[in-house]
């Protein structure tokens, strides 16, 4: 299964407290809620209002209706627009991050070994694009995303394309935190770098390869 600017960084559960701790402080509760200040708007958008040969509740209810139906375009437009931003935003695979391939493998083991299944998960990944690159499977181009690095080695790897997408996707959520790796993500991970970096990449037109 293959499936973080301040001047500290937490982990996950420490960034959860300190949400936690904020949202609580009395300066976020002071004055009305976000529903009264709604609902105060929707009365004071309701006033006054009324529809050609509709009685007042009817206008009322045809105002609120199409206050619905704007909003929920509205919504329906907005997730298109977040996951584009998202995926612009994907983290770089290696930014700022001059560690060979033999030092992240390293890494990645000596994080499994402490039990930190997601840095030796990513530090994995990570290994496995640094090797592409000293082998010219890969230029060495900075800001390339997990997904970049997999479609980009897929041609190479055939037989790989699916789980290098997989690994790609376990990347981008561990940067994220929307997920935690356990001790068969890493292997699976590590497996898969040992076998990129073993293999025999299949020839492209015009780019030569370094064999291993």
């Amino acid at each position: 299964m293959l499936g973080t600017s301040i001047p500290v960084d937490p982990d996950a559960g420490t960034a959860r407290q300190w949400l936690t701790d904020e949202l609580t402080n009395p300066v976020y509760h002071d004055g009305p809620s976000l529903l009264e200040r709604f609902l105060d708007w929707l009365r004071g958008l309701l006033e006054g209002v009324s529809v050609v040969g509709l009685s007042g509740v009817w206008s009322a209810v045809v105002v609120v209706a199409a206050t619905l139906l704007i909003a929920g375009i509205a919504l329906f437009v907005a997730g298109p627009v977040r996951r584009s931003r998202s995926a612009r935003t994907a983290p770089g695979v290696l930014d700022d991050d001059d560690r060979t391939a033999d030092q992240l493998v390293d890494e990645a083991a000596a994080a499994a070994a402490r039990g930190d299944f997601t840095a030796a998960t990513l530090d994995a990944f990570r290994a496995l694009v640094r090797g592409a690159e000293d082998r010219v499977l890969l230029d060495a181009r900075p800001g390339r995303t997990a997904h970049e690095a997999a479609q980009e080695l897929a041609p190479r790897f055939p037989d790989l394309g699916a789980p290098l997408g997989e690994a790609a996707t376990v990347f981008d959520a561990l940067c994220y935190g929307t997920t935690r790796a356990d001790a068969l993500t890493y292997d699976a991970m590590a497996r898969l770098e040992r076998t990129v970096r073993g293999g025999r990449p299949a020839a492209v037109a015009g780019l030569r390869v370094l064999t291993p």
